[in-house]
């Protein structure tokens, strides 16, 4: 355990960013199982509301460090393969 003011102070605001963290990435994934989901059945029209929502939120936290860019990107470029296919 830390003795110093500043490190306490550290650990707490670390504590807060790691849960804020997890719950924007568990929104993230759930998003996409939700999309997923919509396109397995079929859905195209749920499918591409909700493949717009996740769009969005992977974007935002992409831009701000949460996933490194290329790595949102190239998962939003996946699932768009995967709507423009079954929308075909």
């Amino acid at each position: 355990m830390a003795n110093i003011k500043s490190a306490k102070k550290r650990i707490n605001v670390i504590e807060k960013k790691t849960a804020l963290n997890k719950s924007k990435k568990s929104a993230i994934k759930t998003a996409e199982k939700r999309f997923l989901e919509a396109l397995a059945s079929g859905d195209i029209a749920s499918a591409t509301e909700k493949f717009n929502h996740f769009e969005k939120k992977m974007a935002q936290n992409g831009a701000s460090g949460l996933f490194h860019k290329n790595a949102a990107s190239r998962k939003i470029s996946r699932l768009r393969k995967k709507l423009n296919a079954a929308a075909e």
